[in-house]
């Protein structure tokens, strides 16, 4: 083959670091974002948090001299005016002071972190509070075998069992696989492993040191006080032999094998649901997750007013020092590549949010029925109407509602939630998805227990209101809704 140059021209898509990095802030969670800006601060020495507990400190410059804490306005007055474009005012509360600082705010010039210093040494406020420790299950059983058990070989035989249960109390191995790890030269019997059990299913909480669900419910069940005895025998009885019919709610074979009325195994229920079937599970060390809002919805005059959430929202500006440097020809070319990546930085940190607020009034300003009425009045929407109301990428839409919370009158929810699938409606109209299982939700909490609905019966009863639904999808609903099935659902 001849080798020949030739000339085309064609046409592609360069995505430019700053897009990329514009695209990679907006699908960040605020705990990503933070976590990401963290390490960000740290490879930049140019770019700097307003909102630092360390902003308003003492600083050693160049020359050995002490520099006073700067204001904002004298902070500003060092930027160079080629930042301005990349840096808004600090009164935006997310992102740096502009060349313009004379319109800015003279209580952005207040020191708050001095507020709390007047108060007393000894006052109760200005002590540090410490967490209170975790006392565990273990722990727990430790203190009473102490104190309920002497002898040295007992409490060794006890602390083995504890050792072996899990976290919801329940000893997981048998006595055999246990005493199978024990020495021979111990000498240690069967017998007294079967003993030191008794003598820790007597511990606190009740059912602890249980084999399974059956014997935890028993254990608990014979040390219930002011229970009569024969509600006290019949309740054994279920739990000891009948547990799985109990758990499907066969309230007709329970009645035939235990030879009672309504009555009887009615009271035998209350007594067996005032068990409970994890001891073990109120000591668990289980932290909770908080979820903080990006968007605040709040009911006006006007209607329903969106804003951002203020505590999630860093607030940068490039560091003057260093700005002051690059101005006078004295940093590094170094130092102006990352005075670039800065001002690219606050620009699409304050575009995050921007784009974030302009989403989030849409969706509200299309959900207002929801805000208003509940869960039951959300209308069907999609990506693509939001998109093409903002005159944005349906991709991007779909980046700023994930993982991005909305806080409600009706509660927190993801941005996502708001949009949903639809069913169409015998008027020839459309029917959101959540609605309808908003309705579920309502329709099973007012049946009768002792005659709860079926999916069919649902399912008619949604048509009735003009919904055209099927059983199946009912059910589909009813199961991510976590709602038992109507054999579960129904009760004495």
């Amino acid at each position: 083959m001849k080798q020949s140059l030739q000339l085309r021209t064609s046409q592609h898509l360069a995505l430019t670091p700053q897009l990329q990095q514009s695209i990679r802030l907006l699908q960040l969670s605020t705990l990503e974002l933070h976590q990401e800006l963290e390490q960000l601060l740290t490879d930049n020495p140019l770019l700097e948090r307003l909102d630092d507990p360390l902003d308003r400190s003492l600083r050693l410059l160049s020359d050995g001299a002490i520099s006073q804490p700067a204001t904002s306005n004298e902070a500003g007055a060092d930027i160079p005016p080629g930042q301005s474009e990349a840096a808004p005012a600090e009164a935006d509360g997310y992102d740096g002071p502009a060349a313009d600082t004379e319109s800015t705010s003279s209580d952005a010039d207040v020191d708050w972190s001095d507020a709390g210093r007047s108060k007393a040494p000894d006052d109760e406020d200005a002590r540090p509070q410490l967490e209170a420790s975790h006392c565990t299950l273990r722990d727990h059983l430790l203190e009473q075998m102490r104190v309920l058990v002497l002898e040295q070989r007992d409490r060794a035989l006890v602390e083995l069992i504890i050792d072996a249960l899990d976290e919801n109390g329940y000893l997981e191995e048998s006595l055999e696989e246990i005493h199978a790890r024990i020495p021979e030269e111990l000498e240690v019997e069967l017998d007294e492993l079967q003993t030191a059990l008794t003598l820790l299913q007597s511990f606190d909480p009740l059912g602890v040191g249980a084999r399974n669900a059956s014997e935890c419910l028993a254990l608990q069940i014979k040390r219930l006080p002011a229970i009569p005895l024969v509600t006290r025998r019949m309740a054994l009885a279920i739990v000891e032999n009948h547990l799985n019919w109990f758990a499907q709610r066969d309230f007709n074979k329970l009645k035939k094998a235990l030879l009672c009325d309504e009555e009887d195994l009615r009271e035998a229920q209350t007594v067996i649901r005032q068990c409970n079937p994890h001891p073990g599970a109120a000591f668990a060390a289980d932290t909770s997750d908080y979820v903080v809002p990006d968007v605040i919805v709040k009911k006006s005059r006007n209607g329903w007013q969106v804003s951002l959430n203020n505590d999630v929202m860093p607030r940068l500006r490039v560091n003057a020092m260093y700005a002051n440097l690059l101005k006078q020809g004295k940093g590094e070319s170094a130092m102006g590549a990352q005075l670039q990546e800065a001002k690219w930085l606050i620009k699409n940190m304050r575009q995050r949010f921007e784009t974030i607020l302009r989403v989030a009034q849409a969706i509200v300003e299309r959900q207002k029925n929801f805000f208003s009425h509940g869960a039951v009045a959300m209308r069907p929407l999609v990506l693509r109407e939001i998109a093409d109301t903002l005159g944005l990428h349906e991709s991007t839409i779909s980046r700023v509602t994930t993982q991005k919370y909305m806080l409600t009158p009706h509660g927190m929810f993801e941005l996502k939630y708001f949009f949903g699938s639809h069913v169409a409606t015998e008027a020839g109209g459309e029917a959101s998805s959540t609605a309808i299982r908003a309705l579920i939700v309502q329709l099973t909490g007012a049946e009768d227990p002792k005659n709860p609905l079926s999916d069919s019966k649902i399912a008619d009863m949604l048509g009735e209101q003009g919904m055209v639904i099927a059983r199946r999808t009912v059910a589909k609903y009813r199961e991510a809704l976590k709602i038992p099935p109507v054999s579960l659902r129904k009760s004495l």
